[in-house]
């Protein structure tokens, strides 16, 4: 998969955000070990803790699609510097292993970490 594309589904997926209320948009595309793509995008609430972060989102829909395995996970937000999962999101990340992750910014800046990096020491009731 070019990495290229994978960034422009991300975003494609956060011009889809829906962040009436602090405008702070994001995107995720999830790439799988089988070659499928995952898009996700933030969705708020005005009760804010009904709102659900894009990389759940595009997770949540490989996962319902039958996908566990992950390759990469690619993060783009309407920032200047590119933006780190919240610990909800690496704690979600945390059940699928350890794989890549991008995080973009509007300017196509890239930082290249892995999950084990954003979240040390998870929380795991099971390895995988």
């Amino acid at each position: 998969m070019n990495e290229t594309k994978l960034i422009e589904k991300a975003i494609e997926a956060m011009s889809k955000a829906y962040a009436p209320y602090s405008k702070f948009k994001v995107g995720a595309a999830l790439l799988t070990k089988s070659g499928r793509i995952f898009t996700g995008c933030n969705v708020e609430n005005a009760s804010f803790g009904l709102s659900i972060c894009a990389e759940r989102v595009a997770i949540f829909s490989a996962v319902a699609a039958g996908e566990v395995q992950f390759e990469k996970l690619v993060v783009v937000a309407n920032t200047d510097s590119p933006v780190s999962p919240c610990g909800a999101c690496r704690q979600v990340m945390s059940e699928f292993g350890d794989f890549e992750v991008l995080l973009v910014n509007t300017r196509r800046e890239v930082v290249r970490t892995r999950v084990s990096e954003l979240l040390p020491r998870a929380f795991k009731l099971r390895e995988g």
